[in-house]
């Protein structure tokens, strides 16, 4: 056993006897309202550093320290952050670290997907808060035992689905519950990333110097380091995340599933493949399409790569709830209802709604709807239950897509109906030394 991996068996053992002497933490201590609130970030390179800059916008956050495992990176926001605040923070390449540091009151989760689990896990059962990013985790069982957690320690967690504190998204549900477009037979939600390129193959090589490979792994499974696999490119590859399902999903998927105020489908069937880039290197599908059957109405998830398509006026993402009087569609721009006038179901008289456009920053917002809560007491805007919901949703219609089938899912359960094949994509399989765990 080298070094690196000696010290990462003694460190887990370290942090599990830690987690040992805290078994029970209920109702993680508030903020007064005059005082500061000490931050620290884990994974500072995409996401989780404009969570950072967010934070640093409300003057009673101080941000403590950083934490990535890529040495350049971390020195480089070690920079941004001095700049920003005029203090450099504390930098660390084991997230521990952040966890250990009893002058941190809550921690930023910006790591990728297989990343989310067991920080926030380790960070609820010391008391401190968690931001974490969505998707909340990278496998159905992961958020499972992340609402565990934080039901058992009682800290706040917020969930970076951060479109649940701009308001024109919950004016736009707020319409719809009231009934204004009638009985709605149809929700369409989709994400068209026109931008995006094909990935090509690459060989395997050495990791960049200053980055710690196998604690980037953590969890995953080993394999060599790809470039391809690395960084913002990481979304793409099963092991570490869910392509554009989760990616974009859980943030389109949730207004669909709140707008129609249901949330158990009674099947789920995905089809699609790499119709763009057959021989590129991801795994994710580039296109994809999802029908969610709730019994009185079908909910589709459809996304692209590399068009935007054409979707009610040129939205390249958006949800449309499809009504007898007219069709509701938002996207993070606004809302508004194109009305029915030739059908059968139109009504004399509707005139639908004009775009109510957006307004203020959905980000900054969200932050400080966690700020507030942590002062409070109060549950977030987009809490761990709404967090973990919406990820298992979306990794539901990844399984359907893997298997090639219908599958059919058990809620009260959390497993699939007699299928065992799919149950096996329920499951975390962490590799050692880092296990799940039990709450």
């Amino acid at each position: 056993m080298d070094n690196t991996r000696r010290n990462f068996v003694k460190q887990s053992a370290v942090v599990a006897a830690g987690i040992a002497a805290f078994p029970t933490i209920m109702n993680a201590g508030c903020a007064s309202p005059n005082e500061k609130i000490t931050v620290g970030l884990i994974g500072c390179r995409g996401m989780g550093f404009s969570d950072l800059q967010s934070f640093l916008k409300n003057k009673e956050v101080e941000c403590i320290a950083l934490c990535d495992v890529d040495q350049r990176v971390l020195d480089k926001r070690a920079e941004d952050v001095e700049k920003l605040t005029g203090k450099r923070p504390l930098l660390y390449n084991d997230f521990r670290q952040i966890i250990d540091n009893k002058d941190i009151d809550a921690v930023i989760v910006g790591t990728p997907d297989h990343w989310h689990c067991l920080p926030m896990v380790y960070a609820s059962q010391v008391g401190k808060h968690v931001y974490v990013e969505k998707p909340l985790g990278n496998t159905i069982e992961e958020c499972n035992v992340m609402v565990a957690a934080q039901k058992r320690y009682g800290n706040i967690v917020q969930v970076g689905q951060w479109q649940r504190s701009h308001q024109h998204w919950n004016d736009a549900v707020e319409y719809l519950h009231a009934g204004s477009i009638g009985r709605i037979r149809s929700v369409k939600s989709w994400s068209n990333v026109g931008w995006k390129n094909s990935i090509p193959v690459i060989p395997d090589s050495d990791a960049p110097d200053g980055v710690d490979y196998n604690m980037w792994l953590g969890p995953a499974p080993d394999r060599p380091f790809n470039k391809n696999r690395f960084h913002f490119t990481f979304r793409w590859f099963w092991d570490y995340a869910g392509g554009l399902m989760t990616d974009w999903g859980v943030h389109l998927l949730d207004f669909a599933l709140f707008g129609m105020n249901q949330y158990v489908p009674k099947s789920i069937t995905a089809v699609g493949g790499k119709y763009a880039f057959p021989k590129d290197a991801m795994q994710t599908p580039d296109t994809m399409s999802a029908v969610f059957d709730f019994g009185d109405f079908g909910l589709i998830w459809d996304h692209t790569i590399g068009i935007y398509g054409a979707n009610y006026g040129g939205r390249g993402h958006g949800v449309a709830f499809v009504g007898e009087y007219g069709t509701l569609v938002v996207d993070r721009n606004g809302w508004e209802v194109i009305p029915e006038t030739r059908s059968t179901s139109a009504k004399e008289g509707y005139e639908g709604v004009e775009l109510h456009h957006a307004v203020g920053n959905g980000l900054d917002l969200h932050v400080q709807n966690f700020l507030d809560c942590i002062r409070t007491g109060d549950k977030p805007n987009c809490d761990i239950e709404t967090g973990a919901h919406i990820a298992r949703f979306a990794h539901l219609g990844n399984i359907s897509y893997r298997l090639g089938r219908k599958v059919n899912w058990n809620s009260e359960k959390q497993e699939f109906e007699n299928d065992a094949e799919a149950n096996l994509l329920v499951k975390a399989n962490y590799r050692l030394p880092w296990t799940l765990p039990e709450i």
